[in-house]
């Protein structure tokens, strides 16, 4: 890949004035071959084999990151979704799997270890069912592993059965973690329409397809793209605006397939994919809020916003795949209200609602992210939420998700603070209007029918 000195002397003036900053480099590994019947002889491979395949990721990402003047933010290894090789164990007990993870994300030094999956969009095997009502004590008692559950895809429908169950892990992992305000929930995320090679967590696993092991980097630099829209001033068109958008992309794209490749090569495993998404910090000017300010909004939430995103998302993505032929992941722009501090900001002055964070889903890369909600949600009602977001992400063939938090003992306006990259934000309020006979019927929602679902 040859980059020009120009582009060079540009990137590093990215990274020291406008925070670029490469957020993930993510190694999947397949665990596949740890399976078996005693599930502490299981827990010990799995702890055995990541600590072996990942031994040097650590180490080998802070060398790279001082060799090309690129900080690396996190360093994390997403595994096999455990319910596909736990499914071989005698025991419906799969704790003992993510205390092994978890350690080994201790041990070797990473900030996330994520797979702690099961994939139930048509039907829940016992085993998926069994990962499933684990999840709220593997979280509550683990600090770095994340865990997701895919309900919904386009071809298949929603398993609203396996969303009724979502709503009930979600209350049991917030109660599980009171003492850190839910903050549990923060590691776990319900899609629709998963894919097989994100590298952000929450929603991290080795899927179907993809190799013994493999390293995948995720770019961001939402400072970066801000200061090139506030650059342009007020008097341009959106078209000319995207252009420079599409431009900044393609850079922040090419410094991360430099950077990914590298580690990857260093590492001897193969490079997967870089995921060209803008992916917020609570830090000052880390803000994708910002950006749509920026363009000229008002506020974040009020009229436009929509609009804003999706000609955002969609420059970042047109630019980004111009600079590589290994984009994947989930590409585009992240909304996560703890994370973004502008997000944040909007949400507790009401201009930002859950209704509208809803809305602008349908054109972002993921979906409502780190929304926290009063305590005393039901479970119905976060499962209502779920749905909604599945039925968007499904008819609209993206990927949607949810990390919702109820806050254990917190009311709306109050503020909640989870401290790192998480960040804090408001509880937020949620619709008192019951679903609850809507959300226990179960069943399945069909797909849609391809050609007629508009």
């Amino acid at each position: 890949m040859a980059i020009a000195s120009e582009e060079i002397v540009e990137t590093l003036g990215m990274i020291h004035a406008q925070k670029l900053d490469i957020r993930t480099v993510t190694l999947g590994i397949d665990l596949h071959a740890c399976a078996g019947p005693d599930v502490a002889q299981v827990a010990c491979r799995v702890y055995d084999t990541v600590m072996r395949v990942a031994e040097r990721l650590v180490p080998v990402a802070e060398e790279t990151a001082q060799e090309y003047g690129i900080p690396i933010v996190n360093k994390r290894v997403a595994v096999t979704p455990v319910a596909w090789f736990a499914a071989a164990c005698e025991t419906r007990d799969y704790v003992p799997i993510a205390l092994a993870l978890d350690r080994a994300a201790r041990d070797l030094g990473i900030d996330f270890i994520g797979g702690f999956s099961a994939i139930v969009q048509k039907d829940m095997t016992r085993a998926a069912e069994s990962l499933i009502r684990c999840i709220p004590r593997a979280l509550a008692e683990t600090s770095r592993l994340c865990a997701s559950v895919n309900v919904g895809t386009t071809k298949a429908g929603l398993n609203m059965d396996a969303i009724a169950l979502m709503g009930q892990i979600i209350k049991e992992a917030a109660d599980l973690s009171a003492d850190r305000s839910g903050s549990a929930c923060a590691r776990l995320v319900v899609f629709c329409n998963a894919v097989d090679d994100n590298p952000f967590m929450a929603g991290a696993f080795c899927g179907a397809g993809e190799g013994d092991c493999g390293l995948s980097v995720g770019i961001s630099g939402p400072g970066t793209v801000r200061a090139a829209v506030q650059a342009l001033g007020r008097d341009l068109d959106l078209q000319t605006v995207a252009e420079e958008i599409k431009r900044v992309a393609f850079k922040i794209t090419r410094a991360g397939e430099l950077v990914g490749r590298r580690c990857a090569t260093k590492l001897g495993v193969p490079f997967n994919i870089v995921d060209l998404s803008l992916a917020p910090t609570p830090a000052p000017g880390d803000s994708v809020g910002d950006i749509l300010e920026a363009l000229g909004l008002d506020r974040v939430g009020g009229p436009g916003t929509t609009a804003a995103l999706a000609l955002l998302n969609d420059a970042v993505k047109r630019g980004g795949a111009m600079a590589t032929s290994h984009a994947g992941g989930l590409s585009g722009a992240f909304i996560p209200v703890s994370e973004d501090a502008t997000m944040a900001r909007r949400a507790a002055e009401g201009a930002l609602t859950i209704e509208k964070l809803e809305a602008m889903t349908a054109v972002c890369s993921v979906g409502l992210d780190m929304v926290i909600v009063p305590g005393d949600t039901t479970a119905e009602t976060l499962s209502g939420i779920i749905a909604d977001q599945a039925a968007i992400g499904m008819i609209n063939k993206k990927t949607t998700a949810v990390r919702l938090i109820p806050a254990p003992g917190r009311c709306v306006g109050e503020h909640v603070e989870f401290g790192g990259l998480l960040g804090g934000g408001p509880v937020m309020p949620v619709s008192p209007h019951s679903c609850a006979v809507f959300v226990r019927r179960g069943g399945r929602i069909p797909a849609p029918l391809q050609g007629l679902s508009n």
